[in-house]
């Protein structure tokens, strides 16, 4: 709030001398993208490094008290569900859909009802929810979460904004807190634009680009500043790539999309199943039971269904250890449907790709492929599933492309996103995302309508 006071008297004294109003109108709209997209980067490192310690803590449970797990494992996630239940509501789950909703709703009458989905206590809860959700060793990202305390923090500055302040949209606000959360998640600031552009807007780009570009940069600088300039999943070898692999991406590609879209169909069934629970004990003892079925795979199965799956994709990519057995994808897509539907928070982000590079590493493994022929099946995998998930093969082919820099690999990686889109769309023609979009519409509208505003609506006035 100082600095809003601070900047008031800046606009009002300062800025009077300035004879480009021009330039002083656009310089106040970019400084409330620049200090969320700031802070949204400081939160966004702050929750990387909790969710890494969290994840570790698992390990070292697995390690030296593997049976632990099954009182761990419960406990947390009936404490993750109690938080999100018992403080905020909407916090649950991955918090895209929350999101995508709140862009929907982004009209003055709507206020109220975009806050119930965006706001200060739902950022704390989130990160809350889906740390205790992570420690007992639930199948879940941080991606999805970062996004939707992006979304939230972005709001709330546009909130904290004085009435004499150059008008701001909310809902360009909104799209590039996503945008920006993204980024910093994964330090991918152009699969951040492009997951704007595909996924969240149905606004043209050229209303907030330069907002939009500014708070990529920022935000993603900020995360890189603390963090270091990694890359999400390191350097893989992809050279000297075999001319028929492309056989072995499209074959990939099919039962990773198709993986992807029955997967999100199976948690939609679940959801709505458990849309009937009248009683508290029924939720207690469903969230109960798919912990000890994740525990008992864990133990006697395989461990590597837990967590949010990354160490699974760097063992994959960077180790002599490629091959899977062919029922660990199965593994991480149950572990995924049963994590999800607790009603904690906690993304399908990481555990999509992790399931795709599953697939990718099983039938590299049944094909006796060279490392390098691998590590592209296993990248193809990433994106096949994610894409069978989100249909958005480009944001896909961008992100696992900027998680790995491998750009050699770019059309392979597109092939794979463009397959798995088509494969997946008899299973359902819309993605798992929207479909929870419009049950939190229901939920807070009370009825199915369409909300978007025109671009040139009155309360949406395009800025740079």
């Amino acid at each position: 709030m100082a600095l809003i006071d601070w900047m008031g008297k800046l606009g009002k004294g300062t800025f009077d001398g300035i004879r480009n109003e021009k330039f002083k109108h656009n310089l106040l709209q970019a400084i409330p993208f620049w200090v969320a997209s700031l802070l949204t980067g400081l939160v966004a490192v702050a929750y990387t490094r909790l969710f890494a310690l969290a994840e570790n803590g698992t390990a070292s449970i697995v390690h030296w008290h593997r049976w632990l797990l099954f009182l761990v494992t419960p406990a947390c996630f009936l404490l993750a569900w109690w938080v999100v239940r018992r403080f905020a509501p909407f916090a649950r789950g991955s918090g895209i859909p929350q999101v995508m909703a709140s862009i929907e709703l982004a009209k003055p009458k709507h206020n109220d009802r975009v806050k119930q989905l965006l706001n200060l206590r739902i950022v704390v809860v989130k990160i809350l929810s889906s740390l205790i959700m992570a420690l007992g060793g639930g199948v879940i990202g941080r991606e999805g979460p970062t996004i939707q305390v992006a979304g939230s923090i972005f709001r709330k500055v546009n909130e904290w904004l004085p009435r004499w302040w150059p008008k701001v949209s909310k809902r360009n606000m909104i799209m590039t807190g996503a945008a920006a959360g993204l980024a910093a998640a994964f330090n991918t600031p152009l699969g951040g634009i492009v997951f704007a552009v595909e996924e969240l807007t149905r606004t043209h780009i050229s209303y907030f680009k330069t907002a939009l570009f500014t708070a990529v940069i920022i935000a993603g600088l900020t995360a890189q500043a603390l963090l270091g300039p990694y890359l999400y999943l390191g350097y893989p070898d992809v050279t000297n790539v075999s001319g028929s692999i492309f056989f072995g991406v499209i074959l990939v590609a099919i039962p990773a999309g198709l993986g992807g879209a029955l997967m999100s169909r199976g948690m939609l069934k679940l959801l709505q199943w458990k849309a009937g629970f009248r009683y508290i004990r029924q939720h207690v003892w469903y969230i109960v039971g798919c912990a000890l079925i994740i525990v008992t795979a864990a133990c006697f199965i395989d461990e590597r269904i837990l967590g949010s799956g990354k160490g699974l994709m760097t063992t994959a990519l960077f180790t002599s250890n490629k091959y899977n057995p062919w029922y660990l994808p199965l593994l991480r897509i149950a572990g995924s449907t049963l994590s999800f539907t607790t009603g904690a928070s906690g993304g399908v982000f990481a555990p999509a790709l992790a399931a795709g590079a599953s697939i990718g590493a099983t039938i590299s493994g049944w094909l006796h492929l060279a490392a390098t022929n691998s590590n592209l099946l296993i990248l193809s995998g990433m994106v096949g599933f994610l894409t069978g998930v989100t249909r958005t093969p480009f944001t896909s082919a961008i992100l696992v492309l900027e998680m790995t820099d491998r750009h050699n690999v770019i059309f392979h990686l597109m092939l794979a996103g463009m397959v798995s889109s088509l494969v997946a769309m008899p299973v359902d023609r819309h993605s798992f995302y929207d479909h929870l979009k419009f049950q939190y519409l229901r939920e807070i509208v009370g009825e199915e309508e369409e909300l978007t505003a025109h671009p040139n609506a009155e309360e949406e006035e395009p800025e740079e």
